[in-house]
């Protein structure tokens, strides 16, 4: 059977105007990203003589909403496009459209009018710094969003309810060519021990999967005259918020206390298994997560890659993953430790493309999921917002 074209949608509050789109995750290969494309739904008679108008944003937050009541502003617009749709300012058939618009507008009538933006090569991808469970306000996060709205011009005040915003993802997936496979080695010399203590630490692979086993394979030749107690293996998570203090988050997400010993002149070849998941770090403060649409789960974040030339200052929240191996060594005047690092990627497959061809010609809708702000009165009097705000 084949997979249905399953197209989001979500509607303003008055009815004025309504989006549809065919997805809500858009890819960043490095060297291109795919385009934003989609529909706009208007009724003109809830118009009323106004201009409906589509935006793409990319906004970097990093308070929380009661913050911004104060006059103190926690949220720094990196990228806003807007373009007028209706009425349009060409004709629809001049346009190149993808067979998602096509459909779009023929099961939509004369009223639907398609949008179309492109990503600039430079913005950060959707991630977010996971907040405390006491924390009810925004964490800090990059997010992206498109939004519709009417109003007399594209700087004039917009109702709340003529508005209609969406989140959307901004993604990379693994790359298709992969680098060596890490591999470390160290050698310490101990005070008062002819000879020294070796080891060597390898992956199978540079890239893993979200949900994937990381096999880890240590080895040790203690030829020292001290005794290795226990060994540590885990993998930690770095997030650097770089847009706009450089914070650093080093968090643990998954770890081994094996109580491996290795006594002098004795060796070890071992293999340890590591899996770093969401399930097991979801009440830990600090740790970075693949951008969030509302009302769904999602995973640790995976790691950046960063196209060559752009500035990191302008990438909001760069994120890699490392494996830290940790000997705890005995000895007569206290314990000591010696340790290596094995860098490597933590990503999402590329999952596999469906043909056009392979989709079924029936269009079935998704609603985009709604909360309504707190207090957001219901009549003609209700607040105003600018386009620029939620």
């Amino acid at each position: 059977m084949s997979p249905k074209q399953v197209v989001f949608k979500k509607i303003s509050k008055d009815k004025s105007v309504g989006v549809y789109m065919g997805r809500r995750d858009f890819v960043d290969r490095v060297g291109s990203v795919d385009p934003v494309d989609g529909v706009l739904l208007v009724d003109p008679e809830q118009l009323k003589g106004k201009k409906a108008y589509a935006s793409l944003s990319c906004v970097f937050r990093y308070g929380r909403d009661d913050t911004d009541v104060m006059g103190i502003s926690f949220k720094r617009e990196i990228y806003m496009a807007t373009r007028q749709i209706y009425p349009p300012l060409q004709d629809k058939e001049q346009g190149i459209l993808t067979k998602v618009q096509d459909k779009l507008l023929r099961k939509l009538g004369d009223n639907a009018y398609p949008f179309f933006f492109e990503f600039p090569d430079n913005l950060p991808c959707s991630v977010g710094i996971q907040p405390s469970p006491k924390d009810s306000g925004k964490y800090c996060a990059v997010q992206f969003e498109v939004k519709a709205f009417c109003a007399e011009s594209q700087n004039a005040k917009v109702r709340k309810r003529s508005t209609v915003c969406l989140t959307i993802r901004k993604v990379q997936y693994a790359p298709e060519q992969l680098g060596p496979a890490p591999c470390v080695q160290t050698t310490r010399d101990f005070l008062m021990s002819d000879k020294p203590l070796h080891m060597e630490a390898n992956l199978e692979k540079q890239t893993y999967y979200h949900g994937e086993p990381i096999n880890l394979s240590v080895k040790i030749r203690n030829d020292s005259n001290k005794n290795v107690k226990n060994i540590i293996v885990s993998v930690e998570q770095i997030a650097n918020v770089v847009l706009y203090s450089n914070d650093s988050y080093n968090e643990t997400v998954a770890t081994e206390d094996s109580g491996d010993s290795v006594d002098s002149g004795a060796k070890l070849d071992k293999v340890y298994t590591l899996l770093p998941l969401m399930a097991n770090n979801r009440k830990k403060h600090g740790i970075a997560l693949d951008g969030k649409l509302k009302h769904e789960d999602t995973n640790l974040a995976s790691s950046s890659i960063i196209k060559e030339g752009v500035l990191k200052e302008v990438l909001g929240i760069m994120v890699s993953y490392r494996i830290v191996v940790k000997l705890i060594v005995g000895g007569i005047m206290g314990t000591s430790e010696v340790g290596v690092e094995l860098p490597f990627q933590l990503m999402h497959p590329k999952p596999e493309a469906v043909k056009e061809s392979e989709l079924e010609d029936e269009v079935v809708f998704e609603e985009f999921k709604r909360t309504y702000l707190k207090g957001m009165a219901e009549d003609e009097d209700e607040g105003n917002v600018s386009p620029a705000e939620n």
